[in-house]
């Protein structure tokens, strides 16, 4: 007697994940708002909010919150269904912020659940707050408020601060993409804000390099040549004594096994080798170019250039270096220097330079539609990320995975960097 052939399992699409800083008025990030999408089909994202959450659920348990928020607070979009149904009690408590929707009405069963949800530790935001809300019943519960500052004027912003701020309850200006937003907001009693500001630094009058980060540069110049000079990296390492000892303990940490202890810049650059001397030192100017910034800056520098780095076997992009082309997308807002300054420092790949140029002015160049992917990603702009994927032949499942992949790899990155300080 014969048996039936078992079905396939049916393989669970990999949701695309997009994240976006919440900060504190001196500029600390505590928090990331995440936005989920499923690609059910390969070429087309599910836009059902529930599905999103669900999916939201599912990636935190199986990545977990310190690769996706870098131990910060996940702030989770969460709709009716969500609440009534007990979609979080698989998350840990203390952080996440169960951030309710405005299309969530507030009737007994949404405040019975607000109110056993909040006896069991759980933390609430009100998204899209406006005057004259109609969950009004749900501010007793609401740990933040937030507000779209583009759509609330400033009067009326001004009002809510003054009724509904606390000891229990900040304020949280969403929407703030500009640093006039940003001061707007702060004068008018926000304490939190969420947005993009910090990337994008506005009326740069500076016309040189900071001295301290010269031979940052000189370094990133330096391995980004076609023929890589070992003696002029060495030399350049010598007069950063931070970069030196890092360099050195790296290579004598035992985690790499080496039989005999480094001794000399020059022996811990051979003993790496050209290949993994360029990787290290990509990452290690990164991250000692950004150590006054907020810390999102690094981990986007990274994620970017990682996600750029997986990509590039897919793509056609002739020899230019997508990993380069991705840690130094957000350089101008790291260094504060306008970009072009940046760029007649740096040994660059044409393409590379002519990109990120074009990216602050519109125009197009080869490197465009991966550019404009790495941002659509980051950003969630999902219909993007669909569109871009077609036209480079990228399946929306692989654009999931890589981008999974590189929040991992600079969390790692910036974790180890983090326990060696």
């Amino acid at each position: 007697m014969g048996t039936k052939p078992q079905a396939a399992p049916v393989q669970k699409a990999t949701p695309c994940i997009a994240r976006q800083p919440i900060l504190t008025a001196d500029e600390r990030v505590v928090g990331y708002e995440l936005f989920f999408r499923e690609s059910r089909e390969d070429r087309r994202f599910t836009t059902d909010a529930d599905s999103a959450t669900a999916a939201a659920i599912e990636t935190l348990s199986l990545v977990g919150l310190g690769v996706l928020c870098d131990g910060c607070t996940a702030f989770i979009n969460c709709t009716q269904h969500g609440l009534l149904t007990d979609a979080f009690a698989l998350l840990p408590v203390g952080d996440i912020v169960i951030e309710i929707q405005e299309s969530v009405a507030a009737n007994d069963a949404v405040v019975k659940a607000c109110q056993l949800l909040k006896q069991r530790g759980y933390s609430f935001a009100l998204d899209n707050f406006v005057p004259g809300d109609r969950r009004e019943p749900l501010v007793p519960y609401a740990d933040y408020i937030k507000v779209d500052i583009t759509r609330v004027p400033p009067a009326q912003c001004t009002a809510l601060v003054g009724r509904y701020a606390s000891q229990t309850c900040c304020m949280l200006a969403h929407k703030v993409e500009t640093r006039e937003h940003f001061l707007t907001a702060a004068k008018i009693g926000f304490t939190r804000f969420q947005g993009y500001f910090f990337r994008h630094p506005e009326n740069l009058q500076v016309r040189h390099i900071p001295a301290n980060q010269g031979t940052n540069l000189r370094l990133l110049s330096a391995v980004s040549k076609s023929q890589v000079d070992l003696a002029e990296v060495e030399a350049l390492i010598k007069h950063e004594p931070a970069l030196c000892y890092q360099l050195l303990r790296h290579l004598n940490s035992p985690l790499l096994g080496l039989s005999s202890p480094v001794m000399s810049v020059r022996n811990a650059l051979t003993l790496l080798g050209e290949k993994e001397s360029v990787r290290w030192i990509r990452m290690a100017t990164a991250l000692g170019m950004a150590q006054d910034k907020p810390s999102d800056l690094v981990l986007a520098s990274l994620v970017r250039a990682r996600f750029c780095e997986l990509v590039a076997p897919r793509v056609d992009h002739g020899n230019a270096d997508l990993f380069l082309l991705g840690m130094l997308s957000l350089i101008d807002a790291i260094l504060a220097v306008p970009i072009g300054i940046v760029v007649k420092e740096l040994c660059l790949d044409p393409s590379i330079k002519a990109q990120l140029l074009a990216a602050k002015t519109g125009k197009k160049t080869i490197l465009s539609p991966i550019y404009d992917l790495m941002l659509a990603r980051e950003a969630g702009d999902w219909g993007l990320v669909t569109q871009l994927g077609k036209q480079l032949n990228l399946s929306l499942s692989f654009v999931a995975e890589t981008s999974n992949a590189a929040m991992k790899w600079a969390h790692e990155v910036t974790s180890a960097a983090a326990a060696k300080q």
